[in-house]
């Protein structure tokens, strides 16, 4: 048997058992996709859930120092007082009364003296004031031989540790008639001995409610105080009644003991654990105050967070089975009706509508209306896409957020369809990657891990990222193994405008080669009425008959004359001399030569105009709240002199001084003192407030706006202040310049005045 009959008969084969090849293809091709979007869609759940539990973490951890901060400063308000009048014995329950009243967190408070030190009062004496539900005040005498306090651990630690002290949560039945937790106070006398503790009772009663508000997943949540006892957990009889290491040592998990020990110890993080009843569960666990030494846990079934998915994946088999059904169905009943070549005139009809498609798709990502915005004086943007096929692997994009221009543009390695799809998914990554990062190298380095990640087909991507800061000119930009753009128009001192030159870049690795790779970036000032012009190697190496290419000099040299002449020809709308002169100098050049790779050019022109400042005033303050009457004052003297009305100045104020209480709670530590300095500037169109502090960077253009439309007790804590900043400003927009926080706010005068 010779090899042509060989051939014939695989054919004849194959071609016989088509259909059983084409649903066995389809069955494998579906699989694989129904496993691929399991895994990633299991992925995305688990750390969904662990971000929220994280973030439930933190967001109660705040809450409740802010409660425990409250009380401390409360407390050690009236020390001093306390201290001066401590021989006053009947000052004791009017300054503890003053305490007490309005703080709603407050049960009671009371002062506990050393045996006898007010001899009239006799050796019991032990003042305390009482909050009732009612927000009504009660007097008591708690000192008696039912109740001796100077054995209470509040009293007892406060004296041996001679500072201020939080004591273990413990049910009160003598005076707050709750379970509380004491701040205590030692309270020193002339000589500087110790004659008494001054306690402040915090009513513990609203744990339970706050730790179990886990928005978007099934948990439960248990706190425990310094020595493991259980604080607030859903089954409301273990609370105060268990500590955590006689639950955990039920259970059959070691890993349980474990994760004990770390929470006692202080410690975060997470583990998976085993119940009693089999059931795979994780654990979430983190400090809530260094100064209690509580901590909280998170705890959610594997059930519970992907329970749904599973029920899905086997709804979907259910619909691939079902499909696979009908495919097979469908190709015998086309395959006894239809012949070969209408089967491969249909085929061909089909890729032909499916590109046609696929470009279209490919065309309605990219942005098409030039300039784009025509409200600003400052930025225009001008960009074309025009692909060798009927889809490329080029790509463009901007945006502008928080007075920042993000632009890119670049180039995937192939052409055809896998290079339209690496092409889109990169502009996706790019979108969601800058969209609360304003930084060049880390929206590269977060582009680049996730493309390593899932390069199966061993594509890459040139790119150019840049990050313009618009009121500034300051260019941040990151370059991934992309052509360099040009800068035209743009002079050294003393020479002429409208040159062009090359921007220096450091050409790093394409994104999709190499984890883990640290990009290096650079920056530099763009002066007003430059022209930012990008490309790429479509159109540098685009070609003649003769193989000749375009060749980069000659771009310099188009762009120089359209930078010269600005272009004689008449522009459309939405046209820029730039691209029309380099598309018309490219398609002169090939003549009819086929073209071989897409061709994409970016033009950003920086048309900022510099104004007269008309008025400048400028505070500076040190990061105490209580300095915030001085700035109310600041604020509004600078709108009476610009002319605002009494709404116009509220909401100035209300905007800046949520923007300087942001500063003063986050830019320093805890108890570091550091000046913060309010420059005011306007000029005819626009003013502006620059707020320089040299803390700790905190870029709050990053975090996302709180979510208005839920209600007070469903929305998280945070995020409030820095959405009204951006409601009642037109603009926000954070620098980080030569060590300091530089954030600058904007607004219009024909809108406020």
């Amino acid at each position: 048997m010779n090899i042509k009959n060989i051939i014939s008969r695989i054919n004849s084969y194959l071609h016989k058992r088509s259909n059983i090849i084409v649903v066995a293809l389809a069955a494998l091709v579906l699989g694989v996709m129904l496993g691929v979007l399991n895994y990633y869609s299991y992925n995305s759940l688990r750390r969904e859930a662990e971000n929220r539990a994280e973030n439930q973490l933190s967001e109660t951890a705040l809450k409740i120092r802010n409660v425990l901060e409250m009380v401390e400063t409360a407390t050690k308000g009236i020390k001093w007082p306390t201290q001066k009048h401590i021989g006053n014995a009947d000052m004791m329950n009017e300054l503890l009364t003053h305490l007490v009243a309005g703080n709603i967190n407050i049960r009671g408070a009371g002062i506990g003296f050393v045996a006898d030190y007010h001899p009239s009062k006799g050796r019991w004496y032990e003042p305390y004031v009482v909050q009732h539900s009612d927000g009504t005040l009660e007097n008591k005498q708690l000192g008696g031989p039912d109740h001796d306090y100077l054995k209470a651990e509040w009293f007892t630690k406060a004296i041996i540790a001679d500072s201020c002290i939080w004591s273990e949560p413990y049910y009160d039945e003598v005076g707050a008639h709750t379970m509380v937790a004491t701040y205590a106070c030692p309270i020193h006398d002339e000589r500087g001995k110790i004659v008494a503790v001054l306690g402040t009772d915090l009513s513990l009663d609203w744990l339970s409610k706050v730790i179990n508000k886990t928005p978007g997943i099934a948990a439960n949540n248990i706190m425990v105080s310094r020595e493991g006892r259980i604080m607030a957990c859903p089954v409301e009889s273990l609370v105060m009644n268990k500590r955590s290491i006689e639950i955990s040592s039920q259970m059959h998990d070691t890993m349980a003991l474990e994760v004990d020990r770390r929470m006692m110890a202080g410690e975060s993080g997470q583990a998976t654990v085993w119940n009693n009843r089999g059931e795979k569960t994780y654990v979430f666990y983190a400090p809530v105050d260094k100064s209690t030494g509580w901590s909280m846990a998170v705890i959610c079934k594997d059930k519970d967070i992907f329970g749904d998915l599973r029920r899905v994946s086997m709804i979907l088999i259910s619909f691939m089975l079902l499909g696979l059904g009908m495919l097979a169905l469908l190709l015998w009943l086309t395959a006894k009706q239809t012949k070969r070549m209408q089967q491969i005139n249909s085929e061909k009809e089909s890729i032909g509508s499916e590109l046609r498609i696929a470009k279209n798709i490919q065309q309605a990502m990219m942005p098409k209306v030039f300039p784009p915005y025509p409200d600003r004086d400052d930025i225009e943007v001008f960009g074309l896409i025009d692909p060798a096929k009927e889809v490329g692997g080029d790509l463009f994009d901007f945006y502008i957020r928080d007075e920042k221009l993000f632009f890119c543009i670049g180039d995937v390695s192939g052409k055809g369809v896998p290079a339209s799809l690496v092409m889109a998914v990169t502009k996706t990554q790019f979108r969601a990657a800058s969209a609360h990062e304003s930084n060049a190298v880390r929206i590269m380095e977060l582009m680049n891990e996730s493309m390593t990640k899932s390069n199966e087909s061993s594509m890459f991507v040139t790119l150019f990222i840049g990050v313009l800061d618009l009121p500034t000119g300051r260019l941040r930009y990151c370059n991934a193994g992309h052509e360099r753009p040009l800068l035209i128009g743009q002079a050294s001192e003393g020479e002429q405008l409208n040159t062009v030159g090359e921007l220096p870049v450091v050409s790093n690795i394409p994104l999709g080669i190499m984890a883990d790779f640290k990009f290096k970036g650079q920056e530099t000032t763009i002066r007003p009425h430059t022209n930012i012009f990008l490309y790429t190697d479509g159109l540098s190496e685009a070609e003649d008959i003769a193989h000749n290419q375009f060749g980069d000099e000659r771009v310099i040299e188009v762009a120089k004359k359209a930078s010269d002449d600005n272009f004689e020809g008449i522009l459309k709308p939405n046209e820029d001399c730039i691209l029309r002169s380099m598309r018309q100098a490219v398609s002169d050049f090939v003549g009819n030569a086929e073209q071989s790779d897409d061709m994409t050019m970016l033009v950003v022109k920086y048309t900022k105009e510099k104004r007269l400042v008309t008025m400048k005033k400028s505070l500076t303050l040190e990061n105490d709240i209580n300095n915030i009457p001085l700035l109310n004052d600041f604020v509004s003297e600078v709108a009476e002199e610009i002319g605002f009305d009494d709404e116009a100045t509220m909401e100035l104020n209300l905007a800046i001084e949520e923007a300087v209480v942001n500063v003063m709670k986050y830019a320093y530590p805890l108890g570091t003192k550091g000046d913060m300095n309010i420059t005011a500037e306007c000029n005819d169109i626009r003013m502006k407030f620059t707020i320089t502090d040299s803390g700790m960077p905190f870029d709050p253009t990053t975090k996302e706006d709180a979510d208005t439309t839920l209600s007070a007790e469903d929305r998280p804590i945070g995020g409030l202040g820095i959405y009204l900043v951006r409601q009642l400003m037109d603009s926000m927009n954070y620098e980080r310049i030569n060590g300091k926080n530089v954030l600058t706010l904007r607004k219009k005068l024909t809108s406020n005045a």
